[in-house]
């Protein structure tokens, strides 16, 4: 990833421009369940569980910090389709609250379960891509560090 400086300089984000990573590249091979880095080797062990190491190029995978990042992005897909499904129902077809619900209640069950995987996949690939915790080979440590406090204070 390349930005311009204020002095016109180009900074490369993430590391020299021998080792980028694709970030669009590797959100797709983790959407679709596959290492981030090599695109065959699989991404999850179980459900939402990753696996520690890629079977086929050795890549660790057990450092991401996926936490609640693809819930927050499930719920606003899912929010926003079986909302507008919901209100486009509704003008086509009179049906009772219960009905609505009958219908609605799966569909955002079932679609939210289906995409979190993907979705935790795609977050994967990214932190992969940007070289974030742990995975540009170095550990995490605070950007900013606060100063000492002043007892005087």
């Amino acid at each position: 990833m390349h930005m311009k400086a204020a002095s016109g300089e180009t900074l490369h984000l993430g590391g020299s421009k021998s080792d980028e990573r694709s970030v669009g590249l590797s959100m797709k091979r983790g959407f679709l369940g596959r290492c981030p880095a090599c695109g065959s080797g699989k991404l999850f062990r179980s459900y939402l569980k990753s696996v520690e190491t890629c079977a086929a190029c050795g890549e660790r995978m057990d450092h991401h910090r996926a936490d609640d990042f693809p819930p927050y992005i499930v719920v606003t897909i899912v929010g926003h389709l079986v909302l507008a499904g919901y209100m486009a129902t509704d003008l086509i077809l009179p049906l009772n609250s219960w009905q609505h619900l009958a219908i609605w209640a799966p569909i955002t069950v079932i679609s939210s379960l289906a995409l979190l995987q993907p979705v935790k996949g795609a977050v994967i690939g990214l932190q992969w891509a940007l070289k974030m915790h742990g995975f540009g080979g170095h550990e995490d440590a605070p950007e900013d560090v606060l100063p000492p406090r002043d007892e005087r204070a």
